[in-house]
């Protein structure tokens, strides 16, 4: 292998990581419902598409991009806790499946509000990031997902923090390993609740300005959950520290194999490869490479 083809090498595994962190980024939403629900919040896509709207919208309006940014934000919260409140509280102890469900049915309920108000125009977002591809140590990479990739590390490392030096995050963290002891102790689980869906309203704010800077805001965009799939069955369904981890490896399989695969299989395999790796996951390691192994007692 020459320096050139190592380079080359060096520059598709990099760029494949940092689209990777994309697709993290939808993961974590996930990720922070299921550790308390147990099951897959299927509104999230509808969300991440919701405040991707809304923060056009204001935009569009001649609102002030930091005025926008609040603004969206604490409809985000509003709506994340309204979930909370109306849906999920009232069917927590119900089976799973009826959860799963209740949440599908609001992802259809909220982009077909969105749709009355908002149209289905595609929206261009311009956040006056710059695409041009950058040089470092000879590597060409995207300036958009590098600022992204620091976007989410910022969020990682809040939420970190949160979760670990806040009595709310860290009772966050107790009812999710064991919620009956957590409830016969007396941790505030309204508080725990509301804290949750309000950082998963984040989420899917965050993930729906970038994404729809990179797509243009439409409708299709709550699509991407289908990415965050695979992320998740490979680094598992209750870690955070999985949902990056396999988004780098997701983000990676994907354009190594588009790069070295594409002309002997044919062109498209970026689309369907995440998903045959993650088959491969579930056959062998069903839990993810960090979920934790659930076991009860009959």
């Amino acid at each position: 292998m020459t320096a050139t083809d190592l380079y080359f090498l060096i520059e598709v595994c990099v760029g494949g990581m940092l689209s990777g962190v994309m697709y993290s980024l939808v993961a974590i939403g996930f990720v922070l419902i299921f550790k308390t629900t147990r099951t897959l919040n299927f509104a999230q896509g509808s969300m991440i598409l919701f405040g991707a709207l809304t923060f056009v919208c204001l935009l569009e309006r001649g609102v002030p991009f930091v005025l926008t940014s609040a603004a969206t934000l604490a409809v985000m919260v509003l709506l994340g806790w309204s979930i909370e409140r109306t849906i999920v509280k009232p069917l927590l102890n119900r089976p799973p499946m009826t959860l799963f469900m209740a949440t599908l049915g609001l992802s259809y309920v909220i982009e077909g509000g969105a749709q009355l108000v908002w149209g289905t125009a595609v929206h261009p977002l311009d956040l006056g990031i710059s695409d041009i591809p950058l040089e470092i140590h000879g590597v060409m990479v995207s300036g958009f997902d590098l600022l992204a990739a620091a976007i989410v590390a910022a969020m990682v490392a809040a939420l970190s923090v949160f979760f670990h030096f806040t009595r709310t995050g860290m009772a966050f963290r107790a009812s999710a390993d064991d919620p009956y002891a957590a409830l016969a102790i007396g941790l505030p689980l309204a508080r725990i609740g509301f804290a949750v869906w309000a950082a998963a309203g984040l989420v899917a704010l965050v993930a729906g300005v970038l994404w729809g800077a990179r797509l243009g805001v439409q409708f299709s965009l709550s699509l991407v959950v289908l990415k965050a799939l695979p992320v998740l069955v490979l680094g598992g369904f209750d870690s955070i520290v999985g949902a990056i981890v396999g988004g780098l490896i997701v983000g990676m399989s994907e354009k190594l194999a588009e790069v070295y695969l594409g002309a002997v299989i044919g062109d498209g395999i970026e689309a369907w490869f995440a998903y045959v790796t993650a088959l491969v996951f579930l056959l062998t390691r069903p839990n993810g490479l960090f979920g934790m192994p659930r076991t009860e007692r009959v």
